[in-house]
């Protein structure tokens, strides 16, 4: 993923000791670099110490920003010591950027309270987030009030800014793709596109039958296709496939790979059950999961909210994310849960995979139109989940997002499956049945769940519940 880059405001008083700016200064673009950041900020010629903190202080530094707005994902305000309120303040306002702002402060020690050392940081720091309160400007704190910014603390502080900023960037003009009517049996899966744009997320929508018309277009040795049948092939075991259902996956996929390229789309949801294995003969798993993996993300049963929270996953961990059922329980414990799909999941996810038929719907379309699953247990690891949902009702895009594990607990069956623990499952459950929310879960083997609270509650202005 492209580097995240950050405004940094080193914020200073005059009757403070200035030294601990220039230090300060130094501690923070250092530790950025480090980390894998870029950073735009003052040089120390064009104030004192490169730090922000008279009126005219701010008006360069706004005025640097704002030239360089188009590479700023977020902001990052540092207090060496007290700092200067407004100058933070005016120099985030006069800028003109809307990126999420993570205000530090650096802890004073013990041994060093004297006038020539001694921060007040702590007091900073609270007077910067009153005046940013007044302005109506959002911000996020680190976990601490005060850390050093050279800490293991700040730099896990520091990872989980860089994904707030990651997500509020990536649904800034999100383009997502809708391939088909929305399964008639399921109502779940409904959402408002209209809901949807209010928060800059655009769908763009073909019908199957487009999709089935250009494939019928193409030539079995159609170079495209070709190169599309070799990437399935080197994707996953396809030994028990038919021919003949590989190189309808080879178009099929070339198709949807030639439409999410020419529409610029950041992930899609696609009809099947069970129009695809009725009409064409096979189910597009493969497909979605190889999509999935290149982190282009890809839901089933055109499950556009769905998609959304495996965007919203990915753009946080910057890996690839998977949709899930809601699908059992796991005997008596009430804090594990079976996760399954039939299935289209990334095959990062899995200790070992395959390509396969999908038992559920072939009862029904019979095995031969239904190749194309990949199937096998999730690896055991820690894993964040996320459900969004328009509710048309209120208005308003719901969330709820936390965190569990899947375990090495014993399962016998078919699909894409795992177990996962969650503390307070039953009470998650309650919330999930109360809310409305769909029977789809998107997940990622990443620890997300605060940053993702931050980003949709704090900058998209999302109802989020955070489960504990």
């Amino acid at each position: 993923m492209k580097k995240t880059t950050f405004g940094v405001i080193v914020g200073n008083r005059g009757f403070f000791p200035d030294a601990l700016a220039k230090e300060g200064r130094k501690d923070i673009l250092d530790v950025l670099k480090k980390n894998g950041f870029n950073s735009v900020a003052l040089s120390m010629q064009q104030t004192k110490y490169g730090a922000v903190e008279t009126f005219e202080d701010a008006k360069k530094c706004a005025a640097l920003f704002a030239e360089k707005s188009d590479k700023i994902d977020g902001v990052i305000v540092t207090l060496p010591n007290f700092g200067d309120e407004k100058g933070v303040a005016e120099t985030i306002k006069r800028s003109g950027l809307n990126v999420p702002i993570l205000i530090h402060a650096e802890p004073d020690a013990q041994d060093k309270m004297s006038i020539a050392n001694r921060r007040d940081s702590f007091c900073g720091k609270i007077s910067v987030c009153n005046n940013l309160r007044q302005a109506g400007i959002p911000y996020t704190l680190t976990n601490s009030h005060t850390v050093k910014v050279t800490s293991a603390e700040f730099k896990k502080d520091l990872d989980d800014f860089a994904s707030v900023c990651r997500i509020v960037k990536g649904l800034k003009n999100a383009r997502f793709g809708a391939i088909g009517a929305r399964t008639g049996a399921f109502n779940t899966v409904r959402y408002s596109e209209k809901i949807l744009e209010l928060s800059g997320i655009s769908i763009e929508t073909i019908d199957l039958s487009e999709v089935l018309g250009r494939v019928a277009l193409l030539a079995d040795n159609d170079r495209g296709v070709k190169k599309k049948l070799n990437a399935i092939q080197n994707y996953i075991p396809t030994k028990s496939v038919p021919a003949d259902k590989l190189l309808k996956m080879a178009k099929f996929g070339y198709v949807v790979d030639k439409w999410v390229r020419e529409t610029e789309l950041d992930g899609t949801a696609i009809q099947c059950w069970t129009a695809l294995e009725e009409f064409f003969g096979i189910v597009p798993c493969t497909l979605m999961s190889i999509m999935s993996e290149s982190l282009v993300p890809s839901a089933c049963e055109v499950d556009i909210a769905g998609l959304l929270g495996m965007y919203i996953l990915q753009l946080a961990g910057g890996m690839p994310s998977a949709i899930l059922d809601w699908n059992n329980n796991y005997g008596s414990d009430p804090d594990k849960t079976v996760l399954f799909h039939c299935s289209n999941l990334p095959k990062s996810f899995f200790e070992n995979s395959k390509m396969d038929y999908q038992e559920i719907i072939a009862g029904a379309v019979g095995k031969d139109n239904t190749y194309g699953t990949i199937v096998g247990r999730i690896a055991p690891g820690k894993a964040t989940f996320c459900r969004t949902t328009t509710d048309d009702a209120a208005g308003i895009i719901g969330v709820y997002v936390g965190e569990g594990e899947f375990t090495n607990d014993k399962l016998d069956t078919f699909g894409g499956y795992g177990v996962m623990k969650i503390a307070n499952l039953q009470e998650l459950m309650q919330y999930v049945c109360k809310m409305g929310f769909e029977h789809h879960v998107a997940v990622s083997r990443t620890e997300k769940a605060d940053a993702i609270a931050e980003a949709l509650d704090n900058y998209m202005g999302w109802e989020v519940y955070r489960h504990e």
